[in-house]
């Protein structure tokens, strides 16, 4: 395999690629939507200044807005796609530059409505409710706005924030779009001589996964070669993003950066630490058992950063095609009910998958979910079956917009980014589960149990430790002090091997995977994925002995969209993450886990 091999985006087969036409047929159709766009935003303002006159007024601002809202979306999710798909084209730079740009036009242009119905009195909000009955159609977002209500500045400080939106958020910007184009990797040898490309993707879909320790540990090499050629930048980068976090904190009163970043989330101080200190505490043991077994099931001499996702069964590594894999999820979601196996049809087959692997692509996958039109999911397909669980997982995100945007209004359909991964991983509980109970094959049963373990691995220790990352930056941060290369090295080395204690020999190159996730410029993002997939470790049992009922509730939490919060919208899916019971309850599941691989391997 040479450095030739790796495909440019028009090369890439047309049937791996996802359709954006069911956004815009076509460039020039995005550019006029973008121009008829941009001479409505200014219609926002005429409603400027005057909310507190009527109920009608107000009623007929938030309607103005909503349609500009489902105008904008499209036309942003249209060019961030695009970018995201070959982060190498100029055009799509400077496409993804001008919806970023619209977007702060319209944040600018809006932002009086919050801070006019933030001046509302109760009373005021009342009266408008019982004069005009059609406000509760957006009892979310003012119920939203509101919350707000303690830490908002004035009117006109709040506009100028808004204005500045799009420089807000150009530490992002620039970690995505040097992580896409400008970051690179040499080529590293195996054993024999032979030569291998080395990309973001190569490196975190193939190689970190490969059986040939000389390929695992000489890959990771040249990755984080690649990394510290950019790690003062990056740091760079993170720092300002961190400094402008706790600026804004100050700013509105907030007595921590914790608690700002919180607060969107709607969780509790007290919660965010459960989560956390809970799974790293009770974890630790389990994942150290589980390095130790691989380390001499492998026969390895020590087992190092580059070999925690070695395969302990290389031998049983199958592979499995886009096709397979598809049908295969099709029968494992069958349990949800035929709406639902139909959501994931759309998805699988009707060009919402973007799986080609080509240069200039972002690594890793998501889902991206535009109101008025279908979800779009990015992965690159390696024909290895391991990505099954990562489809599944998107689907599951795919399937959770799909049903809140049918039965939620566009202000109303995103919920807290702490419950945002449950829907995810409930797919991957329900597919492992049904390839558990299917196969009879002793190896095939402890592949699954293995693919499990991986799902765990980046949801209670990737993740999780990114979170606990987090958690140490904003406490050195508040203190005033600058977060530089040393210092972030320093805390993420104490975060893993706090963690992993003599079970994994840590290098300095463990310390810059801080440098991996455009997570840590998301707020407190990290820990929400340990916190998605507690949940839905509890309710896959619900639904494994209850059926029926247990699936319509998890359905019904699904629709709900952002019409509560977390905890309650948790609480109608069947189960209660106020306490640190069913996180222990997961924890265990994964202790279950490793038990059953060590019985195996005994």
């Amino acid at each position: 395999m040479t450095a030739q091999t790796l495909k440019k985006r028009h090369e890439a087969p047309e049937n791996e690629k996802w359709n954006l036409e069911d956004l815009f047929p076509d460039d020039e159709a995005w550019e006029n939507a973008f121009e008829k766009l941009q001479k409505q935003i200014p219609d926002v303002n005429a409603y400027k200044g005057r909310l507190h006159e009527s109920a009608t007024l107000l009623l007929a601002c938030l309607e103005t807005d909503e349609k500009l809202q489902e105008s904008l979306i499209p036309i942003t999710t249209y060019a961030q796609l695009q970018l995201a798909a070959d982060g190498t084209d100029a055009k799509k730079q400077a496409r993804q530059g001008k919806a970023r740009a619209l977007e702060s036009e319209y944040n600018q242009a809006a932002a009086f409505i919050s801070s006019e119905i933030i001046a509302l009195s109760e009373e005021t909000i009342a009266a408008f409710f019982k004069d005009v009955p059609d406000l509760h159609n957006y009892d979310t977002p003012i119920r939203d706005i509101l919350r707000d209500q303690p830490c908002a500045l004035s009117r006109e400080s709040e506009e100028i924030l808004a204005a500045l939106g799009e420089v807000m958020d150009a530490p992002l910007k620039i970690y995505e779009q040097s992580k896409s184009t400008d970051l690179t990797f040499s080529p590293f040898q195996d054993d024999t001589g032979k030569e291998y490309p080395l990309s973001f993707a190569l490196y975190e879909d193939q190689y970190e996964f490969s059986s040939n320790a000389t390929v695992r540990r000489n890959a990771y090499e040249s990755f984080i070669d690649g990394l510290r050629r950019y790690q003062n930048t990056y740091a760079g980068t993170y720092d300002t993003e961190v400094r402008k976090q706790v600026t804004t904190a100050k700013l509105r009163g907030y007595d921590s950066v914790t608690d700002m970043l919180l607060h969107p989330q709607q969780i509790s101080v007290d919660i965010y630490h459960q989560q956390i200190d809970t799974i790293y505490r009770e974890l630790a043991p389990h994942m150290r058992r589980y390095a130790k077994l691989k380390q001499r099931v492998l026969g390895l001499n020590k087992m190092t950063f580059a070999d925690i996702k070695a395969p302990l069964d290389p031998d049983y590594e199958p592979e499995m095609s886009y096709d397979d894999a598809a049908q295969t999820i099709l029968e494992a979601l069958n349990v949800m009910g035929s709406d639902y196996v139909s959501i994931m049809e759309k998805g699988l087959y009707d060009g919402w998958v973007d799986r080609a692997d080509n240069i200039g692509k972002q690594t890793g996958a998501f889902c991206s979910s535009p109101y008025g039109t279908h979800p779009y999911i990015l992965l690159t397909w390696t024909n290895m079956a391991r990505g099954t669980f990562v489809l599944a997982h998107e689907l599951g995100h795919a399937g959770h917009f799909y049903l809140a945007n049918q039965h939620q209004r566009v202000g109303s359909v995103r919920p807290s980014t702490y419950m945002i991964e449950a829907p995810s991983t409930m797919n991957e509980m329900l597919l492992a589960r049904y390839l558990l109970n299917k196969s009879e094959d002793v190896k095939m049963k402890r592949w699954v149990i293995l693919s499990l373990l991986g799902t765990y691995y980046h949801n209670f220790v990737t993740h999780l430790l990114e979170g606990a990352f987090q958690r140490e930056v904003y406490k050195v941060a508040e203190k005033g002090e600058t977060l530089t290369v040393q210092m972030l090295n320093e805390l993420k080395y104490e975060v893993l091997s706090g963690f992993w204690g003599d079970a994994l020999a840590l290098d300095d190159g463990a310390a810059l995977t801080w440098m991996r996730q455009p997570h840590y410029y998301m707020g407190l993002y990290p820990y929400t994925y340990s916190a998605g997939l507690t949940a839905s470790t509890a309710v896959s049992e619900k639904i494994a002995t209850e059926g029926q009922p247990a699936v319509d509730q998890w359905l019904s939490m699904l629709k709900a969209g952002s019409t509560m919060g977390p905890i309650d919208l948790l609480k109608k899916g069947g189960v209660d993450m106020s306490t640190s019971e069913p996180i222990s309850q997961a924890v265990t599941y994964v202790g279950s886990l490793v038990d059953e691989l060590e019985k195996s391997f005994s």
